[in-house]
């Protein structure tokens, strides 16, 4: 049976649903969105727990569809395939990794997000911000783009918790799970950022079923820097593999 077109956009690290607001008005007509906030974040700041527990939770909330997820929502969006793949009709994965594959790297990883999380708890969410949005890799982001004002509805105390139990220093790393997933993954990244250009090929050769874009003029926040070059892709990849 062919199931409505249906996307669950989960994301990134202090952002809200609210920022996948430039992809949703390109979609056009029949295409229904759930943009979710994930736990931490926006209206769902309370909620704690890893990226499994994370996943279980904008699972409930998503439904059963096509999920995009940027970043930190691409890592909850990859556990919740892997923990429940009937759910997941499609996955698009942009600035994606699995995981750090070694352990000493992944520990200082986790000691550097614990030292952001007392930052963020110590000089709080606006200051944060301005460290954070200035960091090399959102260059590309204009300050429309960027969305600040909505970044602030986050609290000191969810951003903290998602970067101590969302944060890639305590992600277990995934590699050798992914050649399980057998739905068409979408494997998108910014041509600007090497590194998780690299980390996309590499996604890209351990899912069975994938697909590799890689977007010119573009950074790690392909989707708000190149939104209608984005939306190409994903209408493309949706009407080469219907459900």
């Amino acid at each position: 049976m062919t199931r409505p077109d249906r996307l669950i956009l989960v994301h990134g690290f202090t952002q809200t649903g609210h920022s996948w607001a430039p992809i949703i008005e390109r979609l056009g007509a029949g295409v229904e969105t759930v943009a979710v906030d994930a736990p931490g974040h926006g209206d769902a700041d309370r909620a704690r727990g890893d990226l499994w527990t994370a996943a279980h939770e904008v699972a409930n909330a998503g439904g059963i569809g096509t999920y995009v997820g940027y970043s930190m929502g691409a890592r909850i969006a990859l556990h919740g395939a892997l923990a429940d793949p009937s759910s997941v009709d499609r996955l698009v994965l942009i600035s994606a990794t699995a995981g750090i594959d070694d352990a000493d790297e992944r520990r200082e990883r986790r000691h550097a997000d614990e030292a952001l999380a007392d930052s963020i708890e110590r000089d709080g969410v606006a200051d944060f911000l301005d460290r954070w949005l200035a960091l090399p890799l959102f260059a590309g982001l204009s300050p429309d783009a960027a969305g600040r004002r909505d970044r602030l509805r986050n609290t000191p105390d969810g951003l903290a918790s998602s970067l101590r139990h969302h944060g890639t220093g305590g992600q277990e790393p995934l590699w050798d799970r992914l050649g399980a997933l057998t739905m068409p993954v979408l494997v998108v990244a910014g041509a600007n950022d090497p590194k998780f250009v690299a980390l996309a090929r590499r996604l890209h050769e351990r899912l069975a079923n994938s697909e590799l874009a890689v977007v010119t003029g573009a950074g790690h926040t392909v989707h708000l820097e190149r939104p209608g070059p984005f939306v190409a892709l994903l209408a493309k990849f949706w009407s080469d593999h219907p459900i």
